[in-house]
C-alpha cells in the first residue's frame, strides 16, 4: 500500500486554491471593462475583496469609486433640501427633493391611469363594433385611434425616437463628407469653411429656417412620419452632424503613412481602402465624433421641442411652465432629472459601441 505525502498533498490543494483564485480574478478583470462602460467601475473592487483580494487596497477603491460620489450626492440633496425653500417664485417656493420624487410618483400615476382609460376606450369601441356587425350594421363600424394627452413615458419615447432619428440622418451625412474630407485635401479645403460657418448656429436659428422647409416639402405628412417629429429631428441633424464629420476627418486624415503606402503597393481598390484601411483605423475618433453628435443633439431636442410645441419632453417643460400650478416647478425638475439620466444612458450606449467595435481599453 502506497504512504500518502500529506505535504505533498498539500501542496496540491493549495495551488488548485491559487489557480481558482486566478481564475475569478481574471474574470473580474474581464468583467471591469464592461463595468467600466456601464458607468459601475465600483464594482470591480467590491468583487475583488468578496474574491479575497487585499482589503486595504479594495477598501481604498470602493470608498474612492462608490462612498465619494455617495456622499457627494447626500450633499448636495441636503444643500438643496435647505437651501430650496429660501428662494420664492412666482409659482411658490423652490420644490426639495422630497416634492420632486413625489411628483415622479404622481406622474406614474398620471400614466396608468391614462393607460387604464386607453384599453377603456378600446374595449368599448370593440364591443360596440362587434354588436353592430352581430346585427348586420358592418357599414356603420368604425375604428377610432384614441386622441387622450400623452402620458409622461410616451413623451420620453417621443424624444427619444426623435433624436436617433435625427442623429441617424447626421450620421448618414457626416461619415461619408469626413472620409472624403480626410482622403483629400481639396475636398477638405472645400468643406472646410462650410463646417466653420456653421457649426455655432443655434438651434433656434435653424428651427424657423427647418419648420418652413418641411412645411413646404413635407405637405400632409403621415401618422407614422408626422410633421413635427421631422421638423425636430432635421434640427438636430444640423446641429449634431458637426462633431462626426470633424472627428472623421481628423481620423481619415491621421492614419499611419506606411499603411497608406502599403495599399498603394497592393493596389487596392477606392472601396477596399475605405472598408479595410480608412475605417478601421479611424474608427477611435469616429465613435469619438459620434458620442459627442448625440449629446448635442439630445441638448438640442429639448430646446427645439420647447421652441416648437413638438411632443417631446420639451414640450412637457414648456407646458408646465405655462400651466402655473403649484405642482409645476416640481413637474420640470423631474422632467430636467430625466433629461440628464437619458442623456448619461445614451453616452454609455456609444461608448458600448465603441468598446464593441475598436477594441480600445481607453476609458
Amino acid at each position: 500500500m502506497t504512504a500518502i505525502d500529506p505535504i505533498a498533498t498539500n501542496a496540491a490543494a493549495s495551488k488548485a486554491r491559487e489557480d481558482r483564485r486566478a481564475k475569478r480574478f481574471a474574470r473580474i478583470s474581464r468583467l471591469d471593462g464592461w463595468f467600466k462602460v456601464l458607468g459601475l467601475p465600483w464594482l470591480t473592487p467590491i468583487l475583488r475583496l468578496a474574491a479575497g483580494d487585499t482589503p486595504r487596497s479594495q477598501l481604498k477603491d470602493i470608498w474612492r469609486l462608490l462612498g465619494v460620489p455617495v456622499v457627494a450626492i447626500a450633499a448636495f440633496l441636503a444643500l438643496w433640501s435647505a437651501l430650496a425653500p429660501m428662494v420664492q417664485t412666482s409659482l411658490g417656493a423652490i420644490p426639495g427633493p422630497a416634492a420632486v420624487w413625489e411628483q415622479v410618483g404622481v406622474l406614474h400615476q398620471d400614466a396608468m391611469t391614462e393607460k387604464a382609460k386607453e384599453a377603456d376606450f378600446y374595449a368599448r369601441q370593440d364591443e360596440r363594433n362587434a354588436k353592430l356587425t352581430a346585427e348586420g350594421k358592418t357599414g356603420k363600424v368604425k375604428t377610432r385611434q384614441y386622441t387622450g394627452k400623452p402620458t409622461y413615458y410616451q413623451q420620453i419615447w417621443t424624444s427619444i425616437q426623435t433624436v436617433f432619428f435625427g442623429f441617424l440622418i447626421g450620421t448618414v451625412v457626416a461619415v461619408p463628407l469626413g472620409i472624403v474630407a480626410g482622403l483629400s485635401p481639396t475636398a477638405n479645403a472645400a468643406i472646410n469653411p462650410l463646417v466653420q460657418v456653421f457649426k455655432p448656429v443655434s438651434p433656434l436659428a435653424w428651427l424657423p429656417i427647418v419648420t418652413m422647409v418641411v412645411s413646404a416639402v413635407y405637405v400632409g405628412g403621415s401618422d407614422a412620419l408626422p410633421k413635427s417629429f421631422i421638423i425636430s429631428a432635421v434640427t438636430v441633424t444640423l446641429c449634431s452632424l458637426w462633431p462626426t464629420l470633424i472627428n472623421t476627418s481628423l481620423g481619415v486624415a491621421s492614419i499611419d503613412k506606411d499603411l497608406v503606402n502599403v495599399s498603394k503597393v497592393l493596389k487596392l481598390s477606392p472601396r477596399k481602402k475605405i472598408t479595410r484601411l480608412v475605417l478601421p483605423s479611424a474608427l477611435p475618433l469616429i465613435f469619438t465624433g459620434l458620442r459627442l453628435s448625440l449629446g448635442v443633439g439630445w441638448m438640442v431636442l429639448i430646446a427645439a421641442e420647447m421652441l416648437a410645441q413638438n411632443p417631446g419632453l420639451g414640450k412637457f417643460v414648456w407646458d408646465e411652465f405655462q400651466n402655473g400650478s403649484s405642482q409645476s416647478l416640481a413637474r420640470i425638475m423631474v422632467a430636467v432629472f430625466t433629461i440628464g439620466i437619458i442623456g448619461f444612458l445614451l453616452d454609455r450606449v456609444m461608448f458600448a459601441l465603441q468598446s464593441l467595435f475598436t477594441f480600445s481599453n481607453n476609458r
